[in-house]
């Protein structure tokens, strides 16, 4: 669920954006008692996601608008189907046209991919598709909804929600030992620890230092194989992350291996926007 004072904080800042000036277009061309329904129609096939943002663009502009929601966000729909339907002053419609599909559309792509990424994993899988912090600058929360909305889960939302030792920290740390150490001595007790790796041979020291998570970061399927045979019998094992580089094409082969979660960057920072248009009857 999004939360109407976080959706409305970023609706206002896109629509000063588009209308700090004023629309110039509609307020000459359009008299002001017009009124005017409008569809918003996917040109191809979608997760639709966003209906709360697309209300929220018109009633920040004209309270008098007044958005029916036709298909549920994380539903499926064909090309051709009307998501939402927009009725109101016809100058407010026309205003809040832009933003609200500029805003559903990036939520509305990101929902589509992020379900083919799942739709990927094998039948009765326990591998986990999860996003990253790979985000738009402004947008990570409707972004991260819109993953949900595709099936997917999230990563650690921001820097503290979670430890997460990559390499320029092991770096400057002085290795994988001293980081983890350090951040079990002066870390929250709520909060896991997640150590990435780059090569094999430093899971070893990864789980030693006791990493709740190792991430494998850019590893080969065959490399993740191996690092889930290494941590199977341990009585204490971490979560093995898979990340770098994924592919729709790999997703199956991760979870064959046995990883326990894929994360991938591309479902925010690469989706498509989805082909969606505001159209009057």
């Amino acid at each position: 669920m999004l939360l109407p004072s976080i959706i409305d904080a970023i609706v206002d800042r896109a629509l000063e954006e588009d209308l700090s000036g004023g629309d110039v277009t509609g307020q000459t061309c359009i008299d002001a008692s017009a009124t005017a329904t409008a569809d918003a129609v996917c040109r191809e096939d979608v997760v639709a996601c966003g209906a709360d943002v697309f209300r929220r663009v018109f009633a920040r502009i004209d309270t008098r608008c007044d958005v029916e929601s036709l298909v549920a966000d994380g539903s499926p729909a064909m090309a051709r189907t009307v998501l939402w339907r927009v009725r109101g002053p016809a100058r407010a419609v026309l205003a809040g046209e832009r933003t609200a599909l500029n805003l559903v559309q990036r939520m509305t792509g990101i929902a589509t991919l992020t379900r083919r990424f799942v739709d990927a994993l094998p039948p009765g899988s326990s591998t986990r598709i999860t996003d990253t912090r790979k985000t738009t600058p402004g947008l990570r929360v409707l972004e991260r909804y819109a993953v949900r909305m595709g099936g997917g889960r999230n990563h650690r939302n921001d820097l503290g929600s979670a430890v997460m030792i990559k390499d320029n920290h092991i770096i400057a740390a002085g290795g994988i030992s001293k980081a983890v150490s350090r951040a079990r001595a002066f870390a929250p007790h709520t909060t896991r620890i997640e150590v990435e790796i780059d090569r094999l041979e430093q899971l070893d020291e990864a789980i030693i230092a006791g990493a709740d998570i190792v991430l494998l970061d850019n590893f080969s399927t065959d490399d993740c194989a191996r690092a889930v045979e290494r941590v199977r019998n341990l009585d204490k094992k971490p979560l093995l992350e898979a990340s770098g580089g994924i592919t729709l094409e790999r997703v199956a082969e991760l979870a064959r291996a046995g990883v326990d979660v894929i994360s991938v960057g591309a479902l925010t920072h690469s989706a498509p926007a989805a082909d969606i248009g505001l159209d009057f009857p």
